[in-house]
C-alpha cells in the first residue's frame, strides 16, 4: 500500500529521449530499413518514414536518452525539502552511468522503489532497454527477471490513479491541474524535445523541463498520500 512507504525510499525520476539521429538521411541503412518497417504501423498512407521520423524518439530502439532526473525527500529539512539532480550529456553512455551509480549509492541500507509518471510502460523499460545496449550492467532495482509482482519496487502515478481502470491514459499536466499543482509544461512540452535538441542545440532547457516534470511526480505522491505539497523554497536544484 502507497501508505506504508516512507517517502524517503522513493526516487523520483523522468527521462528525455530523442531519435538517435539528426534525420533519417543520416540513419544507417539497416536501421532506416527497420524504421521504415516500424513505422509502417503508425504513419498515413501519403506519409514516407522519413516524415515521421520525429517519433523515433519514443521507441527504444531508435531513440536515445539526453537526460534522467533525479529527485528525492530530504530528511534534514522541515518543513519537508526536496533535492534534484540531473544527468544530461550528448553521449547517452555517460547519462546512464552516471544515473546507474546514484540508484548503486542511495539504494544502500534502504527498501528502495522507483517512481516515474507512466513508468511502467514507458521509462523503466527504455531505460533498462538502453543500460543494456549501452553494454552496461542493470541495476538491481531495474532487473525484472524471476521476480514476483510484489518484489518489483516500481510505483507509477498514473497506474495508481487508474484504480484498476484500463480504459484511457490520463496525462501528468492533467493530474497537476485536477489537484491544483503548478504545471510542468510552462516552457515547453514533451512534442518539442527533439527539436530543441537537435535544431536548437540546448539540452540545459531540457534538463529544466525533465526536471519540472521530476517535481510534478513528486507532488502528486504527497496529494496521494494525502499529504502537503512542497513549498518553492523547500526546493534544491543540485547543480554538478
Amino acid at each position: 500500500m502507497l501508505t506504508e512507504i516512507d517517502i524517503h525510499d522513493i526516487i523520483f525520476i523522468d527521462i528525455e529521449t530523442v531519435p538517435q539521429y539528426a534525420s533519417f538521411q543520416v540513419m544507417p541503412e539497416r536501421m532506416q530499413y527497420f524504421w521504415n518497417k516500424k513505422s509502417s504501423y503508425f504513419r498515413k498512407e501519403d506519409q514516407d518514414a522519413d516524415q515521421v521520423y520525429e517519433r523515433a524518439g519514443i521507441y527504444s530502439e531508435f531513440g536515445k536518452i539526453i537526460c534522467i532526473s533525479a529527485g528525492v525527500f530530504t530528511k534534514e529539512t522541515d518543513p519537508q525539502g526536496f533535492r534534484i539532480k540531473s544527468y544530461f550529456d550528448d553521449e547517452e553512455i555517460k547519462v546512464l552511468k552516471g544515473f546507474s551509480s546514484m540508484l548503486a549509492k542511495y539504494s544502500e541500507g534502504r527498501n528502495l522503489f522507483l517512481c516515474a509518471h507512466n513508468g511502467k510502460e514507458f521509462d523503466f523499460p527504455y531505460i533498462s532497454r538502453r543500460i543494456l545496449i549501452n553494454g552496461l550492467k542493470l541495476p538491481a532495482i531495474l532487473d525484472m527477471a524471476g521476480k514476483k509482482p510484489w518484489e518489483i519496487k516500481h510505483l507509477d502515478t498514473m497506474e495508481l490513479w487508474k484504480f484498476g481502470d484500463y480504459k484511457h491514459y490520463t496525462s501528468l499536466d492533467l493530474l497537476t491541474a485536477v489537484f491544483n499543482i503548478s504545471s510542468p509544461k510552462n516552457d515547453m512540452d514533451g512534442s518539442m524535445v527533439a527539436k530543441v535538441y537537435w535544431e536548437d542545440k540546448d539540452i540545459s532547457r531540457i534538463a529544466e523541463y525533465c526536471q519540472n516534470d521530476v517535481l510534478a511526480i513528486a507532488q502528486l505522491i504527497l496529494r496521494y498520500k494525502g499529504m502537503s505539497i512542497l513549498n518553492a523554497e523547500n526546493i534544491e536544484i543540485v547543480n554538478e
